[in-house]
């Protein structure tokens, strides 16, 4: 699980007392000598703090991630204790604000309730198993590719959508061209400023529809010969795949760690097949949540500087602001880069960025202008006038933080399994316990009414079976739904089928 950063933590003053530690308002246990499952020892540390007055009635707990990493344990490990103590009324989960201390927790504490009894499904949501009749319909949450929350981007869009078709500042009539579409690449120059890339100007930057064009766009760019050949994580996005289906180009799959494509393994690939391009999401890795700190991405420089080869770095899906330098700045003679307001404003406008290296900008604009001349006129207006409207960076935010809450629910419903997330990320990535195949549970998520993605999808077709599955954030339907949605997969998790297990 990638770890959080926190550039300016506060400095608590530690008061150890038996199993726990006082931080001032913040409380953290301490499990050093614990032994058996952490969760259980967490939770009853939780449990004799209440007791003792150390945490206090209505009191709030810290964050999931925040004791996970203060702790060195997994997200996961903690959920599942504040799980079982939601359970059993010692705590109480509020969606939105966090986990506190119920205001009369005495008689759950003493109560002699097990709090390490099996749970069907955590968090403070009842699970109906039943898949059908939910106010009259049949119970579907799709959870195959994120759904962001309309925070008021329909209601922007309606408004400026409006004031083009009264004046549109490109005309009606006219084919799009360089000139015409200036504005709208001098906003996306000023959209990605924020981004560690590098120097972009207007020049730089060509306009795709959608992250996916821009992706066909750079291979059509690049690849070249009778049978080219990229490079892609052994787990990655499958349109890097379709792309190069669509080029007749072959797909090498590379090693990849915690932290990565491995060096090693990178280059060995490269020089074996001749390489041409390296396509790779290094802030966000899909489907794993996972994320390349700036040291792998030198050494993954050095090797494409050293074999020649080009690298694609697809970023659509970051929500928050990057700190880590991108590949187009570690390496602009080489590195191309990819974006879209897809997973921050809206998906339904298909609009794309591709930023070419500072050499290469008039080959990727001759193959964007070649396959359909440029962005419609009237969608180009729109995005000029949408990423330089003022309210358009409070409702980025605002979806930013609408996902946290759906992430926060998924996780404190899943806590004990093995699951990787972060709070500004559309999906988890939810390794399957001993049981589970990753088709056969996608089957039977769907039979319950939820559609998930099996590892399968992102993986090669010579690549060993993964049971893994990627669950993505639903924020298009209320957040109770999702929640039971969760808790579906949760009664999954916990009961697999008896002729795997036997």
């Amino acid at each position: 699980m990638q770890q959080p950063c926190y550039k300016n933590r506060v400095q608590f003053k530690i008061v150890c007392v038996h199993r726990k530690i006082v931080m001032n308002t913040i409380w953290f246990p301490d499990l050093a000598n614990s032994t058996g499952p952490k969760y259980l020892a967490l939770a009853d540390a939780i449990r004799d703090a209440i007791q003792s007055g150390g945490l206090k009635h209505g009191e709030k707990l810290p964050p999931v991630r925040e004791v996970a990493y203060q702790l060195g344990i997994t997200a996961g490990t903690v959920a599942r204790a504040y799980s079982r103590l939601v359970d059993a009324g010692c705590l109480e989960a509020v969606v939105g604000r966090g986990t506190f201390v119920s205001d009369s927790p005495s008689e759950a504490v003493g109560s002699g309730i097990d709090i390490s009894a099996p749970l069907h499904v955590g968090g403070p949501i009842e699970v109906d198993a039943t898949p059908h009749n939910e106010g009259g319909s049949v119970f579907r949450v799709n959870m195959i590719s994120p759904h962001l929350r309309n925070v008021g981007q329909s209601r922007l869009l309606k408004q400026l959508l409006t004031e083009i078709a009264k004046d549109p500042p490109s005309g009606m009539m006219h084919y799009p061209s360089r000139d015409a579409s200036k504005p709208t690449r001098e906003a996306v120059a000023q959209w990605l400023s924020q981004a560690p890339i590098g120097r972009v100007s207007e020049e730089n930057v060509v306009l795709t529809n959608g992250g996916q064009n821009a992706i066909l766009l750079i291979m059509q760019a690049v690849l070249r010969g009778r049978k080219p050949v990229v490079l892609v994580e052994d787990l990655a996005y499958p349109g890097f795949r379709r792309a190069a289906e669509l080029l007749r180009a072959e797909v090498i799959p590379v090693a990849t760690d915690k932290n990565g494509i491995i060096p090693e393994a990178l280059e060995e690939a490269a020089r074996t097949h001749d390489a041409q391009i390296l396509c790779t999401s290094p802030e966000v890795h899909n489907p794993t949540c996972g994320f390349t700190p700036e040291s792998r991405r030198r050494q993954i420089v050095d090797v494409a500087r050293k074999l020649d080869f080009e690298i694609m770095e697809d970023d659509c899906y970051r929500m928050s602001l990057a700190e880590t330098p991108s590949y187009r700045m570690l390496a602009p003679e080489r590195s191309w880069f990819v974006a879209s307001l897809s997973k921050t404003l809206t998906p339904s406008l298909r609009i794309g960025f591709a930023v070419a290296p500072t050499n290469r900008v008039s080959v990727l604009r001759r193959v964007a202008e070649y396959s359909f001349f440029g962005l419609a006129t009237p969608l180009g207006d729109l995005c000029t006038k949408l990423l330089l409207h003022p309210e358009t960076p409070k409702i980025v935010e605002a979806v930013r933080q609408e996902t946290a809450k759906y992430v926060r629910a998924a996780v404190n419903i899943l806590g004990g399994y093995d699951v990787k997330w972060r709070e500004d990320v559309l999906f988890l990535w939810l390794a399957l316990p001993e049981g589970w195949r990753a088709n056969a549970f996608c089957q039977a998520a769907e039979a319950e009414g939820v559609q998930i993605r099996s590892a399968e999808d992102y993986q090669g077709r010579s690549a060993p079976t993964l049971h893994s599955v990627r669950i993505s954030i639903n924020a298009g339907v209320s957040l109770s739904s999702y929640e039971k949605a969760i808790g579906r997969l949760r009664v999954l998790l916990d009961n697999p089928p008896e002729q795997i297990m036997s």
